[in-house]
Parts: structure tokens; C-alpha cells; sequence
């Protein structure tokens, strides 16, 4: 059991992944983040996906970097402890999609 959160762009290809254990209590934080927290089934996600916009994943961007105090330049997010980078990741590649075609798909497994 756990959380597997995939991005997906419109032609159904996965763009973005994130993977946190049962018990991995940051995985909170990106439900959260994506104002997904009906999708958190406990041990893993609910198996729903939603579509985000691009103004939604940079509202999540700019709610992690409030959250994390992150001003940090791009080159500097190698040294972030191993689950924020997860989710920062998961954002930008998924920001990086919706800045393309205006929309990202998220599905919560």
C-alpha cells in the first residue's frame, strides 16, 4: 500500500510521479497542495483523478513555496530533504504541462 500520484498530459502520456509509503505523512502535504485532499484514502490515494488548470498548479507552487520558505533558485532544489524535492518536482513538471496545453490530468492511486 501507498500513495502513487501521476501527472498526465493530454495525450495520456505520465509526466510527473510521486510515490509516498502508507504511513508517509507527506504525502499529505501534496493533497493539500493540490486542494486534493478528498482523494487521500489513508494508506493510498482514492484511485480518482481531477484535471487541474495551469492557474491552479501555480497556486500549488506558490502555496510550496510559502509552505517551505522556498526561494530558492532551481539549481538549488538538489539540496532539499528527498520527499519536498518529490513534491516539488511533481509541481514543476506538471506546471510545465499545464503551462502547455492549459490543463493536467492528476490521478490519486
Amino acid at each position: 500500500m501507498g500513495h502513487d500520484i501521476s501527472g498526465y498530459n493530454k495525450a495520456g502520456e505520465e509526466i510527473a510521479y510521486a510515490r509516498f509509503s502508507m504511513g508517509n505523512y507527506n504525502a499529505i502535504i501534496l493533497y493539500s497542495l493540490l486542494d486534493s485532499n478528498n482523494y487521500y484514502a489513508g494508506v493510498s490515494g482514492s484511485g480518482g483523478s481531477s484535471t487541474f488548470s495551469r492557474l491552479q498548479i501555480e497556486k500549488a507552487l506558490n502555496d510550496y513555496n510559502q509552505l517551505f520558505n522556498n526561494n530558492n533558485s532551481l539549481s538549488e532544489k538538489d539540496c532539499l530533504p528527498w520527499d519536498q524535492k518529490q513534491i516539488l518536482n511533481f509541481i514543476l513538471n506538471c506546471l510545465a504541462t499545464a503551462q502547455k496545453e492549459e490543463s493536467v490530468k492528476v490521478y490519486f492511486g
